[in-house]
C-alpha cells in the first residue's frame, strides 16, 4: 500500500529541516560555513511544490523556531539570509524563469539581507561589524609584524609597511558595501548549485543551465555606471563630500568587477575561437590576475565591449 505525505506534513518537515540545517550552520565550528548553502533549499523545494503561500508560511514557522533557539539576531539572519532567497528563488522556479532570471533576484535578496543583519547588529547589539571587522585587521597585521620583527627584519621597513596599514584599514571600512555584496555573491552561487542538485535528485525541473561563460555579457548600463562614478569620485575627494565618495567608489568597484568579468569572458571566447590550448590559457589568465594593471586593462576592456560588441564583430568577419 502505498502512503502519501499531506501538503501540511510536507510543508512542516520542510520547515523543520529547514531549522535544523540553520542550527547546523549556526552552531558547528567549521562545517557550518557549507551547510548554510543547504538552508535555503527546503523552502525552494517547498515553494515550487506547493506554492508560494506555504513557502512563505514555512518561513515564518522556520523564524520563530529559531527565534525561541537562537535568539533575534540570528534568527533574522537566518530567516534573510537564506529563508527568503529560498523562497524567491522557488517563486523565480515556478514562474519559469531562465537561470539568469533566477539567480540575479535571489542576488539581490541576499544582499538587502546582509545589509539588514548588519544594521539590526548595530542598531539592536551596538556592535558596529565595520569597525569590528578593521580591528581584527588592525590586529592581524601587528601580528604579522612582530614575527617579521623576530626574524631580524629591519625596523626602516617595519616601520614603512605599519605606515601603509591604516590607509588598507580605511580602504576596507570604505568598501563594506562591496563586502557585503561579495558575502550574498558566494552565498547565492552556493545556494544555486546545491538547489540545482539537490531539484536533481528528486527528480524536479529547475531553471536551463546559464550560458557558457564565453558569451557571458552585461548591460552597457555599468560603463555608464563606471563613467558616472568616476565623474563622483572626483567631485566627492575634491570637495570633501564624504557621502557622494562613498557611494561613488563602491559603484566603481561595482562596475569594474562586471567589466572584469566581461573582458575574461571575452577572452575565453577567444582562446575558444583561435584554440588556445587549455595550459597556455590557464597561464595566461594567471599573468592577468596577478597584476594589478593587466587586471585594469582587462576590466576597461570588458566595459567597452558592452557597447561595442567585438564578438558580433568577429562572428560577422567570419
Amino acid at each position: 500500500m502505498e502512503s502519501k505525505v499531506t501538503p501540511t506534513v510536507e510543508g512542516g518537515l520542510l520547515a523543520a529541516l529547514t531549522v535544523i540545517l540553520s542550527l547546523a550552520a549556526i552552531y558547528l565550528p567549521v562545517l557550518g560555513a557549507f551547510v548554510e548553502f543547504f538552508c535555503a533549499v527546503p523552502i525552494a523545494v517547498l515553494t515550487v511544490r506547493q506554492g508560494f503561500k506555504s513557502g512563505a508560511a514555512a518561513v515564518a514557522v522556520s523564524f520563530v523556531l529559531l527565534l525561541m533557539f537562537t535568539g533575534p539576531i540570528q534568527a533574522v539572519r537566518m530567516t534573510l539570509s537564506f529563508g527568503l532567497c529560498g523562497l524567491v528563488l522557488g517563486q523565480c522556479l515556478n514562474r519559469g524563469f531562465s537561470a539568469v532570471q533566477c539567480f540575479i533576484p535571489v542576488l539581490i535578496t541576499g544582499f538587502l539581507a546582509q545589509i539588514v543583519s548588519v544594521a539590526m547588529l548595530a542598531i539592536v547589539a551596538g556592535v558596529d561589524v565595520v569597525e569590528q571587522d578593521m580591528e581584527l585587521v588592525r590586529d592581524s597585521l601587528t601580528q604579522s609584524f612582530e614575527v617579521y620583527e623576530s626574524m631580524g627584519v629591519e625596523p626602516q621597513v617595519i616601520n614603512q609597511a605599519k605606515a601603509m596599514v591604516e590607509p588598507i584599514v580605511q580602504l576596507f571600512a570604505v568598501l563594506t558595501p562591496i563586502i557585503l555584496f561579495f558575502v550574498a555573491l558566494i552565498n547565492t552561487v552556493g545556494t544555486y548549485i546545491l538547489s540545482k542538485w539537490i531539484f536533481q535528485k528528486l527528480r524536479m525541473k529547475f531553471a536551463e543551465p546559464l550560458p557558457p561563460f564565453t558569451q557571458w555579457r552585461f548591460p552597457v548600463a555599468f560603463l555608464y555606471l563606471a563613467s558616472f562614478s568616476a565623474l563622483g569620485l572626483y567631485w566627492g575627494q575634491t570637495r570633501q563630500i564624504s557621502v557622494l565618495y562613498f557611494i561613488a567608489f563602491n559603484a566603481l568597484v561595482l562596475a569594474a568587477i562586471a567589466g572584469l568579468i566581461q573582458g575574461f569572458s571575452l577572452l575565453s571566447y577567444l582562446a575558444d575561437r583561435y584554440k588556445v590550448s587549455k595550459f597556455v590559457r590557464r597561464i595566461i589568465f594567471v599573468i592577468l590576475i596577478l597584476n594589478m594593471f593587466f587586471l585594469q586593462v582587462v576590466a576597461v576592456t570588458g566595459l567597452f565591449d558592452m557597447v561595442f560588441d567585438y564578438r558580433k564583430h568577429l562572428q560577422n568577419s567570419g
